[in-house]
Protein backbone atom coordinates (compact mmCIF):
# COMPACT_ATOMS: atom_id res chain seq x y z
CA UNK A 1 0.00 0.00 0.00
CA UNK A 2 1.13 3.53 -0.71
CA UNK A 3 -0.10 7.05 -0.08
CA UNK A 4 0.51 9.43 -2.98
CA UNK A 5 1.11 12.95 -1.69
CA UNK A 6 -0.60 15.91 -3.33
CA UNK A 7 2.72 17.09 -4.79
CA UNK A 8 3.11 13.81 -6.70
CA UNK A 9 -0.51 13.91 -7.93
CA UNK A 10 0.04 17.42 -9.27
CA UNK A 11 3.29 16.53 -11.03
CA UNK A 12 1.61 13.46 -12.54
CA UNK A 13 -1.36 15.52 -13.73
CA UNK A 14 0.90 18.17 -15.29
CA UNK A 15 1.92 15.55 -17.86
CA UNK A 16 5.54 16.71 -17.85
CA UNK A 17 8.76 14.64 -17.96
CA UNK A 18 8.49 13.89 -14.23
CA UNK A 19 5.28 11.94 -14.97
CA UNK A 20 7.30 9.13 -16.55
CA UNK A 21 9.50 8.86 -13.45
CA UNK A 22 6.46 8.90 -11.16
CA UNK A 23 4.76 6.23 -13.27
CA UNK A 24 7.57 3.84 -12.36
CA UNK A 25 6.62 4.19 -8.67
CA UNK A 26 2.86 4.83 -8.93
CA UNK A 27 0.78 2.20 -7.13
CA UNK A 28 -2.22 0.48 -8.66
CA UNK A 29 -5.60 1.87 -7.62
CA UNK A 30 -6.07 -1.14 -5.39
CA UNK A 31 -2.81 -0.35 -3.56
CA UNK A 32 -3.36 3.42 -3.26
CA UNK A 33 -4.48 5.07 -0.03
CA UNK A 34 -5.91 8.55 -0.52
CA UNK A 35 -6.21 10.75 2.57
CA UNK A 36 -9.27 12.98 2.39
CA UNK A 37 -6.86 15.90 2.88
CA UNK A 38 -5.19 14.97 -0.43
CA UNK A 39 -8.62 15.04 -2.09
CA UNK A 40 -9.16 18.52 -0.65
CA UNK A 41 -5.75 19.84 -1.78
CA UNK A 42 -6.07 18.25 -5.21
CA UNK A 43 -9.55 19.70 -5.77
CA UNK A 44 -8.44 23.15 -4.65
CA UNK A 45 -5.42 23.09 -6.97
CA UNK A 46 -7.29 21.70 -9.99
CA UNK A 47 -10.18 24.17 -9.67
CA UNK A 48 -7.65 27.00 -9.57
CA UNK A 49 -5.22 25.73 -12.24
CA UNK A 50 -7.46 23.73 -14.57
CA UNK A 51 -11.22 23.40 -14.16
CA UNK A 52 -13.95 21.97 -11.98
CA UNK A 53 -14.36 19.21 -14.56
CA UNK A 54 -10.70 18.25 -14.16
CA UNK A 55 -11.13 18.25 -10.37
CA UNK A 56 -14.23 16.06 -10.66
CA UNK A 57 -12.38 13.61 -12.88
CA UNK A 58 -9.41 13.37 -10.51
CA UNK A 59 -11.62 12.91 -7.46
CA UNK A 60 -13.61 10.24 -9.29
CA UNK A 61 -10.33 8.38 -9.82
CA UNK A 62 -9.36 8.73 -6.14
CA UNK A 63 -12.76 7.41 -5.09
CA UNK A 64 -11.86 4.11 -6.78
CA UNK A 65 -8.81 3.88 -4.49
CA UNK A 66 -8.88 3.40 -0.71
CA UNK A 67 -10.00 6.76 0.73
CA UNK A 68 -8.86 7.35 4.32
CA UNK A 69 -10.64 9.93 6.48
CA UNK A 70 -8.83 11.89 9.15
CA UNK A 71 -9.62 10.38 12.54
CA UNK A 72 -8.40 11.04 16.07
CA UNK A 73 -5.61 8.46 15.90
CA UNK A 74 -4.18 9.96 12.70
CA UNK A 75 -4.62 13.51 14.05
CA UNK A 76 -2.69 12.74 17.23
CA UNK A 77 0.09 10.98 15.35
CA UNK A 78 0.26 13.92 12.94
CA UNK A 79 0.72 16.30 15.88
CA UNK A 80 3.68 14.23 17.08
CA UNK A 81 5.19 14.04 13.59
CA UNK A 82 4.76 17.77 12.97
CA UNK A 83 6.81 18.54 16.05
CA UNK A 84 9.41 15.83 15.54
CA UNK A 85 10.05 16.55 11.85
CA UNK A 86 9.00 20.20 11.58
CA UNK A 87 6.22 19.36 9.11
CA UNK A 88 3.32 21.63 8.25
CA UNK A 89 -0.06 20.37 9.44
CA UNK A 90 -1.18 19.05 6.05
CA UNK A 91 2.13 17.26 5.45
CA UNK A 92 2.04 15.74 8.94
CA UNK A 93 -1.52 14.45 8.41
CA UNK A 94 -0.62 12.87 5.08
CA UNK A 95 2.54 11.27 6.51
CA UNK A 96 0.67 10.07 9.62
CA UNK A 97 -1.97 8.50 7.40
CA UNK A 98 0.70 6.50 5.60
CA UNK A 99 2.39 5.41 8.82
CA UNK A 100 -0.88 4.48 10.55
CA UNK A 101 -1.71 2.17 7.65
CA UNK A 102 1.77 0.69 7.29
CA UNK A 103 2.03 2.26 3.85
CA UNK A 104 4.82 4.04 2.04
CA UNK A 105 4.54 7.64 0.90
CA UNK A 106 5.28 8.72 -2.68
CA UNK A 107 6.06 12.44 -2.86
CA UNK A 108 7.82 15.21 -4.73
CA UNK A 109 7.78 17.44 -1.64
CA UNK A 110 11.30 18.02 -0.26
CA UNK A 111 9.91 18.38 3.28
CA UNK A 112 9.62 14.58 3.37
CA UNK A 113 13.07 13.75 1.99
CA UNK A 114 14.91 11.27 4.19
CA UNK A 115 11.95 10.32 6.39
CA UNK A 116 11.32 6.59 6.94
CA UNK A 117 8.91 5.01 4.48
CA UNK A 118 9.12 7.92 2.04
CA UNK A 119 9.89 7.55 -1.64
CA UNK A 120 11.00 11.03 -2.69
CA UNK A 121 11.11 11.93 -6.38
CA UNK A 122 12.97 15.20 -6.84
CA UNK A 123 11.49 17.81 -9.16
CA UNK A 124 13.93 19.00 -11.84
CA UNK A 125 15.60 22.32 -11.05
CA UNK A 126 14.17 25.26 -12.85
Amino acid sequence: MRVVDTSAWIEWLLDNPLKAELALHWPSREATLVPTLVQHELTKWLCREASEAAADQAIAYTMRCHVVALDTRIALRAAELAGAHKLATADAIIYATALEHGAGLLTCDAHFEGLPGVEFIRKPAG
